[in-house]
């Protein structure tokens, strides 16, 4: 399809011999260092790290602290070159372009010598005129310098400095990174290492043409609410280089549509732009575009063909996706402020999701294949939202198709139905007026006048003139509605009655659900856990395997993250108590993993519960995005997937805390709380089950049900409320350290949401839990494994594990309260049944003590 493209985009001309010609430059270039003693053969796309690896002239550079040890490669300037013939006759071609797709990032660019153009902004499309250049044989070079000391030199010649200047010294990051436009954490994070790449990191090739030539082509669908028909508005950019005007015809043709429209143009000599605006036949219903969990992702296939004088013609073929996108700021009933949530098509939906980072520090690693498994991973976990992270990359053209696919809304590239919100900053707007620098009050004025230059006049001036189908959001967090109004920034950009807010805290108890912003919409939160064993062992040795070795200090990018993770366990849990080091590593593992998974449980219950009511003026929460879904490499992070997409349990719980119903418990005051949350789009009629269950036995203590109800669209409910202290006394022989609940809602006797559970008391102080003793049997069904599991006693936290083999589970580390369970296996990759069984470990919670 992408050569097929290729094609389509240089058809212009008369006949055979005027047809446009493209020359692809990716594949075998040469590199070599600023002082010519070191000279290699490298790929593009790629960088230097990879070409260095590639020849076996660098470890991994993920291995241990080479993070450290090979900052020389990102300080050294480097060149890449290569020569080419063209297989066609150049002088036959009136233009001729070279075209790079991405340049990472600061570089001079000379072609048989002769300097062309330089580039200077890692996520601009180049192209540089070579007409009068170019010959049969040619020689390319591009002459790097360092990231590093282009941002240094950069920042020293400025006027006044522009903090942060330099990242925590804990992130072991590189300085000045905001004074290049590249991959800012690319220098350095609190979740990522310090790897500034040097490379041509996307598509390099050669135009010719003659006549004219279809530089973009652009669509935007609107929905007009007057006619009430859906229009489609396209632009075309022509380069025409034929001294004379070129006149023809347009023909847009959308077939299922019933949609065909002929329209006459004239392209004058120049750069040329044409506007069509196509009306879509009312008499055919169209089928809109539906984040995942609310309908399908229907779109429809279209043609545009230019025949234009002399025979020339131009085609080109998308896809079509119809919907509208609306943020919603306006008063409540009962409570200071805004809402601030975004409808779709009309219908108001609650976004859940997480955060997206880069895959990995090396662009050229990140495959079609890992895309669509991270991002079938958040579909898999009941996600429709994914936040595109401002500090990476304009992800690849894949990465937002998929997203078109699979029905996850997210942030940027204007014909994508996929992308609801442009978004600024990432946090500027609450750096800047919360001071996180430090800046003295008399400077402030300067930096805020910049923010209003760069974020309001420059860029949402330009996005809004581009884009007339989503919002520009200026910063977020932010408060919306409210920060335009005090202009341009709000005093308190995290305030809970306004936009969207972040919320981070390691040393209150995750457990006590009244710490969290009841907010309108909460689109970073999180917790730090480890990866799995499996995934650090790739990059470290023995030395490095417990919890307060170099390696484990080193791999920690947030400052006392490591200790955090033990005082959030400490709160519930009893620390690991194997006399063996490496056990007792594992089991710490483990235990951050469980903490994770239950702190962000316990926050995104409570955001998910807060979507239907206000309570002392707060509340209407319409959005709940974890920080972060997925890993640039194997450390600790805030992620649920580890680094090549493993599942930690944090993910394995999103697939129950997202679903489309749940049952939601909690206690105030020593009573007990049930909430239904329904996504749905229509009503649905249920009943509650409860249960209670001591840590000794596999029978429920006792069982009670509700009346059928019924649970509104879109709704979250009160079902269920009780004082815990009647509750146990009416259940017999239990105590809060004695007993645990679990809960789901079922119709027609059959579940219609995950089981929940609520703990009485901290897991350290339950009375009665015993060491459970689980076997498995593995049997292959299909592509899938059956994992036949039974217990000797209820076991909280079960965690499957098969190591290095890459799949999932349909679920995990869950709370295991009846004697047998069956949980399937979907391997990504071939496996066999003897592979999982040398593989499997099981573990729950009095393994570790």
């Amino acid at each position: 399809m992408r050569l097929r493209l290729l094609l389509l985009l240089a058809l212009c001309g008369a006949g055979p011999t005027a047809l446009g010609r493209s020359l692809s430059l990716r594949g075998s270039w040469r590199i070599r260092s600023g002082n010519g003693s070191l000279e290699l053969p490298g790929r593009v796309p790629g960088c230097v790290h990879s070409a260095l690896l590639q020849r076996g002239l660098i470890q991994d550079p993920y291995y241990r602290f080479n993070d450290l040890n090979y900052r020389w490669i990102s300080l050294d300037n480097w060149t890449y070159s290569k020569k080419f013939k063209i297989p066609f006759n150049i002088s036959k071609w009136q233009k001729v372009n070279l075209i790079f797709e991405g340049v990472d990032t600061v570089a001079k660019v000379l072609l048989n010598s002769v300097p062309i153009g330089k580039t200077g902004n890692m996520f601009k499309r180049y192209s540089f005129d070579i007409t009068s250049v170019v010959r049969e044989v040619n020689s390319l070079e591009l002459c790097f310098q360092s990231s590093v000391l282009y941002a240094a030199q950069r920042s020293k010649a400025h006027s006044y400095s522009v903090p942060p200047d330099c990242p925590p010294p804990v992130q072991k990051g590189q300085c000045h990174v905001n004074f290049i436009r590249k991959e800012q954490s690319s220098f350095g994070w609190d979740w990522g290492p310090s790897f500034p790449t040097q490379g041509i990191w996307k598509d390099v090739r050669i135009e010719a043409y003659n006549i004219c030539h279809l530089n973009y082509f652009m669509f935007s669908p609107i929905y007009d609410n007057h006619t009430q028909g859906w229009n489609l508005e396209i632009e075309s950019s022509f380069d025409v280089v034929s001294s004379k005007p070129i006149s023809g015809q347009v023909i847009v043709a959308i077939p299922k549509l019933q949609t065909r429209h002929t329209y006459s143009i004239e392209l004058q000599p120049g750069e040329r732009i044409v506007e069509l605006f196509v009306k879509i036949n009312k008499n055919v219903t169209v089928e809109t575009w539906w984040p995942h969990g609310h309908g399908n992702q229907t779109g429809y296939n279209m043609t545009i063909l230019f025949k234009l004088d002399g025979g020339l013609s131009i085609e080109k073929s998308a896809k079509v996706y119809f919907r509208t996108v609306e943020l919603i700021e306006e008063p409540i009933e009962g409570s200071r402020g805004l809402s601030f949530y975004f409808k779709i098509n009309g219908l108001p939906i609650f976004l859940k999701g997480s955060n997206w980072i880069p895959a990995d520090s090396f662009q050229d690693r990140v495959t079609s294949d890992l895309l669509r498994l991270l991002l079938q991973s958040a579909v898999d976990a009941n996600m429709n939202t994914l936040r595109v992270w401002g500090g990476g990359i304009y992800e690849q053209d894949e990465f937002y198709r998929l997203c078109d696919e699979l029905g996850i809304m997210i942030r940027r590239l204007k014909y994508h139905p996929s992308i609801i919100a442009w978004s600024g900053n990432n946090e500027n707007e609450a750096a800047l007026m919360m001071n996180w620098y430090n800046i003295p009050a008399s400077e402030l004025h300067t930096y805020i006048k910049d923010y209003v230059i760069l974020y309001v006049k420059n860029i949402r001036k330009i996005v809004l003139a581009e884009d007339k189908t989503r919002p520009f959001i200026i910063s977020s967090p932010t408060n919306g509605a409210e920060s335009i109004k005090e202009g341009w920034l709000s005093v308190n950009p995290y305030d809970n009655n306004f936009g969207d807010v972040h919320f981070y805290d390691y040393i209150s108890d995750c457990w006590n659900w009244k710490v969290f912003p009841k907010a309108r919409f909460v689109s970073e939160y999180g917790y730090q856990s480890w990866p799995s064993f499996s995934t650090l062992e790739k990059v470290s040795s023995e030395e490095d395997w417990s919890y307060n070795s170099k390696f484990s200090l080193h791999r920690q990018h947030h400052a006392d993250g490591n200790n955090e993770m033990l005082l959030q366990i400490g709160f519930h849990f009893k620390l690991p108590e194997s006399t063996d080091p490496l056990q007792t590593f594992k089991d710490t593992i483990y235990l951050t993993q469980v903490m994770q998974a239950q702190c962000v449980k316990i926050e995104t219950e409570f955001y998910r519960r807060s979507r239907s009511e206000i309570v002392d003026g707060q509340g209407y929460t319409m959005g709940a995005l974890y920080w972060q879904l997925n890993d640039i490499w194997q450390a600790p992070s805030w992620a649920s997937l580890e680094y090549g997409g493993k599942w930690k349990m944090l993910h394995y719980f999103a697939r129950h805390f997202f679903a489309p119903l749940l049952p939601v418990g909690f206690e105030d005051q020593d009573v007990f709380f049930i909430y239904g949350v329904s996504d749905l789009r229509s009503d649905c009629k249920a009943k509650l089950t409860v249960r209670v269950h001591t840590w000794h036995s596999l029978e429920p203590l006792c069982s009670s049900e509700t009346e059928h109800f019924v649970l509104k669209a879109g709704k979250a409910v009160l079902l269920y409320k009780e004082s815990v202290p009647v509750l146990l006394e009416n259940c017999g022989n239990c105590t809060r350290q004695s007993c645990v609940l679990s809960f789901y809602l079922s119709a027609d006797s059959q579940p219609v949401s995950p089981a929940n559970y609520h703990f009485l008391s901290s897991l350290s102080e339950s009375v009665g839990l015993h060491k459970a003793h689980i076997t498995a049997i593995i049997s292959q069904q299909g592509d899938t494994f059956a994992f036949d599991l039974e217990t000797s006693t209820v076991a909280p936290f079960v965690w499957l594990d098969v190591g290095s083999i890459p799949g999932r589970f349909s679920d995990n580390g869950f709370l295991m309260t009846e004697k047998t369970r069956t949980v399937l296996f979907y391997p990504w990759k071939p496996t066999s049944k003897s592979e999982l069984e040398q593989s499997f470990r099981v573990t729950s919670l009095t393994d570790i003590y």
